[in-house]
């Protein structure tokens, strides 16, 4: 049954849910996991995780669809991410079935949390990986906890879909083989100050610049871009220092295989953004957030899209890549975990 929540009213934030995952990495082995429904983490006053930042997170979303199932999107593919962003981080993976697995578990012990179908709300799930026991000197921990919590969270955009201004700011996001490419916790913390920076400006978010030469497009704090050309070719940035987002590949897998577009992964040198006509960003929590203009040290780039509605091919790409996730179009085979 349901909860008696205002599911239309929900913001982007934490509501506690009734369990969570919990599983702890000891003596070079991780022991079988367990819900549970304390929502406390205790740790030593010198953990890694306090000390060296050794934490990693990954975000995705069930949903209940037209014909009342529950569903995930692509968690393997969370899965197979977060153990990439654990090796890089000299952590021990958690298993990619297993975390499947805990994801289906701790959605099924909160099936009452997953909002009712054409809501507009989703059930975010959260996984997160980190050094748990005392370290002084500057080594990876030996001892690691895995858990998964869950929090029922509005849709992204209230009050419609409304473009965003970006600017390109003085700071990088990441270093040339560094770890721009992982989903690690320390590349949030160092994109906070930017972030805040650019709200205080009157900006939505960064539109980060490769930083080795500064001249190519990357990506924002927290989501992949994608481009439409004039001719309705899709193109994201290719680079070693973005995130792969399991949004962005997945919207590009629907333009080619879906609307028969184009798709491209290449450089975007920074001179080519006044050639576009759409520009979007992507991520779990909107799917797709429309961009009309990019600031450039005072230079205003103007999308011909506009700043007052999604552009034609962006809106195509949202409304097929959340018909799949909703059940309303047919999924790709292996897209969608059935929990129930």
């Amino acid at each position: 049954m349901t909860k008696d929540i205002d599911w239309g009213n929900l913001g982007f934030g934490y509501i506690k849910t009734d369990y969570r995952y919990v599983s702890n990495y000891k003596d070079g082995a991780w022991d079988n996991g367990t819900l549970t429904t304390d929502e406390t983490v205790t740790l030593h006053e010198s953990a890694c995780v306090l000390q060296y930042a050794q934490t990693c997170f990954e975000g995705l979303k069930a949903y209940r669809t037209e014909d009342n199932r529950v569903v995930c999107f692509r968690p393997n593919m969370n899965a197979k991410r977060m153990s990439d962003t654990a090796k890089r981080l000299e952590m021990p993976p958690f298993p990619e079935d297993r975390f499947v697995d805990a994801v289906e578990k701790v959605v099924k012990a909160n099936l009452d949390f997953v909002p009712p179908y054409g809501s507009g709300a989703t059930l975010y799930i959260r996984p997160y990986l980190f050094g748990s026991n005392a370290v002084i000197g500057v080594k990876p921990a030996t001892e690691y906890q895995f858990r998964i919590f869950t929090t029922p969270v509005g849709p992204y955009f209230k009050g419609g879909v409304k473009p965003i201004t970006l600017r390109i700011p003085d700071f990088d996001r990441a270093a040339p083989r560094g770890t721009g490419h992982v989903k690690a916790g320390l590349n949030y913390a160092m994109s906070l100050h930017a972030i805040v920076d650019a709200h205080n400006q009157g900006y939505n978010e960064n539109m980060y610049l490769d930083s080795a030469t500064r001249t190519k497009v990357e990506e924002t704090g927290g989501a992949n871009i994608i481009f439409v050309t004039k001719d309705n070719k899709v193109v994201t940035p290719k680079s070693d220092t973005i995130l792969p987002s399991i949004t962005r590949r997945s919207l590009m897998y629907v333009a080619e295989h879906y609307l028969g577009l184009e798709a491209v992964e290449r450089e975007v040198p920074v001179e080519e953004l006044k050639e576009f006509k759409e520009c979007a960003l992507c991520g779990t929590a909107a799917v797709l957030s429309p961009v009309g203009k990019v600031v450039d040290h005072g230079e205003e780039i103007l999308f011909p899209s506009g700043m007052e509605n999604m552009g034609e091919i962006t809106k195509k790409l949202y409304d097929t890549l959340t018909g799949i996730q909703m059940g309303r179009i047919e999924a790709p085979e292996g897209w969608l975990k059935v929990i129930a």
